[in-house]
């Protein structure tokens, strides 16, 4: 399992709890705000918009909450205006980090950033010292009890780029652009899509082949994770799955 993969499946678990604290909501519908501002209010127009809709509808954000960001986003209701950020940055053992924002307040969110990566003996880069490490790329899962003829066949006629066999599901990868063609194509195959998404994979990863060297990292993502300004923190680590199955999450 990919390094990228294992983050994946801890942060869909750290969502769970989040989603308990009401910080996964906050962070979804600024999403939904903010792709709503940038391209507006009509989803067919907007794929990024669409995008963020499906994903706060998959996190059970409700409805009415969900059409009055869009609302906000567009002009319709008063809202906050909110800046797009990416700060850069390494965790311990040389990890990469990139840190995705959306906040009212640059000087607030820079501070904290930096303060939580110090704190935790990480430091902030310099820009562009990270972000080559990265590509940005479609992520869809679907359920892994789909065969893989009925994947492939769906998907990759759409325009996938890759489908990976992980256990429970299959990751479909997509060029970012693709991402709600492709999950049309699967929908209308009859296959169910359990989260549809952009994301950032690193180019390559680094191993953290001891649990202390897996925590140590994972407390700066855990730090970063629990400012509401934070929306995404991407990292170019791989903890193999002896190591994973030692961690408590």
């Amino acid at each position: 399992m990919s390094g990228h993969s294992k983050w994946a499946t801890i942060k869909h678990k750290k969502g769970a709890a989040d989603q308990a604290r009401g910080k996964l909501f906050a962070k979804i519908i600024r999403q939904v705000e903010v792709a709503a501002r940038q391209g507006g209010g009509d989803m067919d127009m907007n794929p990024t918009l669409r995008t963020m809709y499906q994903k706060a509808r998959s996190a059970s954000v409700p409805l009415d909450t969900i059409e009055k960001a869009i609302k906000r986003g567009t002009g319709d209701l008063e809202g906050v205006i909110y800046e797009q950020i990416t700060y850069e940055g390494y965790a311990p053992h040389g990890v990469a980090i990139l840190i995705d924002v959306l906040t009212d307040n640059r000087n607030r969110t820079g501070s904290d950033v930096r303060t939580a990566l110090k704190k935790n003996g990480g430091s902030v880069a310099e820009p562009g010292a990270v972000a080559w490490q990265f590509e940005r790329k479609g992520i869809i899962t679907v359920p892994g009890s789909v065969s893989e003829d009925d994947v492939m066949l769906a998907a990759l006629d759409a325009g996938a780029e890759d489908i990976i066999n992980e256990g429970d599901t299959w990751r479909v990868t997509t060029a970012p652009h693709d991402v709600t063609g492709v999950q049309d194509a699967l929908l209308a195959a009859g296959i169910a899509v359990e989260s549809a998404d952009t994301t950032m994979l690193p180019t390559s990863t680094i191993e953290l082949d001891t649990p202390e060297a897996a925590k140590s990292v994972l407390r700066v993502i855990d730090a970063l994770d629990e400012n509401d300004d934070v929306q995404d923190v991407y990292a170019n680590f791989d903890i193999p799955d002896e190591v994973m199955a030692g961690i408590e999450l």
